[in-house]
């Protein structure tokens, strides 16, 4: 593990990403002296500057010269300016899976992890740890909307971060408590087939120690294959589940009441709290099972979490409400892999029964879109309207034959169109939306100024999108980001 001391200091590049911004938001509250630089500036990057950090806009090589020690995202290239300075000074530069380990060391990690869910789950564990006065450790994927920050460092025993898969991040941490919420193939640009996707997450739940803890979603194949491992070698493990009886863990009697998930907890068997949860979506139950589950190995009661999770309201991007009014919802969400674009789609039907279900979508990089395509096509079915506009690439180049106007030629649904640009989809949604009505934009790229336009062509809001009530986008991730 690199050896980091407060006061050295550390330089990010990428620093406006969610993860880079996270971490060096903990960096500066452990006693280091930060600095970073991307392509431009955000509100993450905004708030660092404002709490310490010397934030640059672009790069050049001499914003390298008096570092202690590089991190880089995993989109920075090898040959990257900064990076080079930092080898011809013999300056250690570091990705996040090198350096996690010691940004959280000290506090006993727990780790969420999963294909889905891993945002909202991380949000919930530390929401849960915040309220109890347990004065959490964080990183999350997305903007806390209780606290307003994507991470803090805090001096109670527990760090709650997303373990995210992407480039094997979660292989640098050393989890005492491991959640797994599904595994999923996904990010195919890194993990080619579905067995190396599983095998990666088979090396993360083995870094949980033999008297630490996993906590396995009973309703997905690909968790319990890791909690039958961990079984098998004598591991602590529980699993939580809304369908499975032999579990530790369940939510029972769910219901929806104007507008709220209601469910009962189940531990062994025993009704143990009841739980509300403004969050649409049997999905979003399973991820407030398992933030009870982590939040009782911290010793905190069911009762205790289920209470704190009355006031969750989620955070930035994950069915992110920009707007209702007058029969007009705009929500936007992170959605981009064809199990979270459907289970996003059933929730919008359960929070707005009776309106017209408006499913705006930006694909995300071509590996994806090309080797998932079969399940996309079968994703949109709970949406009466569907708009696909061109793929976000990311830190890919085009595949031939890989398109959005390909994906909408051969997807069955009866009103299903291309719209190549924000604008184009923007102008169609103008002209054909009307009340009662919900617009979802799903989106891992920059597809929610399509809300943003939206509202503002119908005087809904006004030309500034940050004003209150109205969250700004988020921060744009530097390759795939912390997301979940």
């Amino acid at each position: 593990m690199p050896e980091l001391t407060p006061g050295q200091h550390i330089h990010l590049v990428g620093v406006g990403g969610t993860g880079l911004s996270a971490i060096a938001r903990i960096l500066l509250g452990k006693g280091f002296r930060v600095s970073g630089s991307d392509r431009a500036t955000n509100p993450q990057t905004d708030a660092l500057a404002r709490d310490g950090a010397t934030i640059h806009a672009g790069h050049a090589a001499d914003y390298a010269n008096d570092a202690d020690a590089l991190i880089i995202s995993s989109a920075v290239a090898p040959d990257h300016v900064e990076v080079q300075r930092a080898h011809e000074r013999g300056i250690p530069v570091y990705k996040r899976s090198d350096i996690i380990d010691a940004v959280t060391a000290g506090q006993d990690v727990i780790a969420v992890s999963g294909t889905h869910g891993k945002t909202t789950t991380t949000a919930m564990t530390t929401h849960i740890l915040l309220q109890a006065g347990r004065d959490p450790s964080y990183i999350i994927g997305g903007v806390l909307r209780s606290s307003g920050q994507n991470a803090a460092y805090g001096h109670g025993p527990a760090f709650v971060i997303e373990a995210d898969e992407y480039d094997n991040m979660f292989h640098g941490l050393r989890p005492r408590v491991a959640i797994v919420n599904n595994v999923e193939w996904d990010h195919p640009d890194c993990f080619p087939t579905p067995g190396a996707l599983m095998a990666s997450f088979v090396h993360f739940a083995e870094l949980v120690p033999g008297d630490g803890l996993l906590i396995a979603c009973a309703d997905d194949a690909g968790a319990m294959v890791l909690a039958h491992l961990r079984r098998e070698r004598g591991g602590q493990t529980e699993t939580f589940s809304i369908d499975a009886t032999d579990t530790t863990w369940r939510a029972v009697d769910l219901r929806i009441e104007s507008g709220i998930s209601h469910f009962t907890v189940l531990h062994d068997g025993v009704a143990v709290a009841d739980g509300a949860l403004q969050l649409p979506g049997r999905h979003n139950v399973l991820n407030a099972l398992a933030a009870i589950a982590a939040a009782h190995s911290q010793g905190v009661a069911p009762q205790e979490s289920a209470r704190a999770l009355v006031s969750f309201t989620g955070t930035g991007r994950r069915f992110d409400v920009r707007a209702d009014v007058d029969g007009l919802a705009v929500v936007d969400d992170y959605a981009h892999h064809p199990t979270a674009i459907r289970v996003t789609l059933e929730a919008a039907r359960s929070r707005y029964p009776g309106r017209e279900l408006w499913a705006v979508w930006q694909p995300h990089t071509y590996s994806r879109t090309q080797q998932l395509m079969p399940a996309y096509l079968q994703a949109f079915a709970a949406a009466d309207h569907v708009l696909i506009t061109d793929i976000y690439a990311a830190r890919e180049q085009p595949v031939a034959g890989v398109s959005s106007a390909a994906l909408v030629a051969a997807m069955p649904h009866p009103d299903a169109r291309h719209t190549p640009s924000l604008d184009d989809a923007v102008a169609v949604l103008d002209r054909d939306v009307r009340a009662p009505a919900v617009v979802l934009i799903m989106s891992a790229g920059d597809a929610p100024r399509i809300g943003i336009d939206l509202l503002q062509r119908r005087n809904i809001i006004n030309d500034k999108p940050t004003q209150p009530g109205f969250p700004p986008p988020p921060p744009r991730p530097e390759g795939e980001g912390a997301g979940g």
